[in-house]
């Protein structure tokens, strides 16, 4: 174990991690009215349409698979009757389909971004970033699978980076698990880091939140000018 494992598999988690904890904290004491997508759809729509569900669903799908691969142990799904081979039949299946999916609906939205002048407008330097960060994540997660596990013999990453991404929570890091990555899987985990790291600057943080004041907020009552003449008052004339 080098400085270098230690520098990228240990240090860089725990300053990803600490980044995008306080730099939330941060965001939402000084940000609130910030905290939003800022959306842009008053501006266009019909690539929208197209673009934000096949990303969003997407992305659900490939955060998911993400959850299930890094956090369950090996053991679990197989005590539950889950075979390795049938396992990774699913999963190499499914997070090609949700990686594509998110890619092609993450092109679309940044082509919109692009070429429509009122939303290239409003797209900050931190969006640009982010979206740079995001593509080569999913990029990267996309050609770890596809040359590992159908150009490649397979590459089961549950007996390697699944275990080192837990022991950083339980605070015994294993840097030695990532050192013998393939490359590729390598460079999807660094960019990950790069992103939440980021996360808390951009648009991304409307992920974290849920409109749960909507259901104990009062209603908006709307009245009409012509309601408001049938008062005492006598009606304005323009």
């Amino acid at each position: 174990m080098n400085a270098l494992d230690i520098l990228l598999w240990i240090v860089a988690p725990y300053v990803a991690i600490t980044v995008f904890v306080l730099g939330h904290v941060w965001r939402y004491r000084y940000d609130k009215f910030g905290w939003t997508t800022r959306s842009s759809q008053m501006y266009e729509s019909r690539l929208l349409r197209v673009g934000s569900p096949l990303f969003h669903f997407g992305i659900l799908v490939v955060l998911l698979g993400h959850i299930g691969g890094l956090v369950i142990p090996k053991s679990w799904t197989e005590a539950v009757g889950v075979s390795e081979a049938a396992y990774h039949a699913g999963a190499v299946l499914l997070g090609t389909i949700a990686g594509l999916a998110t890619l092609g609906g993450l092109a679309i939205l940044i082509y919109r971004r692009r070429t429509v002048g009122p939303v290239f407008t409003a797209t900050t330097r931190n969006d640009k970033l982010m979206y740079l960060v995001l593509s080569a994540t999913i990029v990267l997660g996309l050609a770890a699978t596809v040359a590992a596990n159908v150009i490649g013999g397979g590459y089961d990453y549950r007996t390697t980076i699944s275990p080192w991404f837990r022991s950083i929570f339980s605070f015994s890091p294993d840097p030695a698990l990532m050192a013998g990555a393939p490359i590729l899987f390598q460079l999807h985990a660094l960019s990950a880091l790069l992103l939440f790291a980021i996360w808390p600057f951009t648009r991304l943080v409307h992920m974290l939140t849920a409109p749960l004041g909507y259901l104990t907020r009062p209603y908006i009552v709307y009245r009409s000018r012509a309601d408001r003449s049938t008062g005492s008052r006598t009606p304005w004339r323009p």
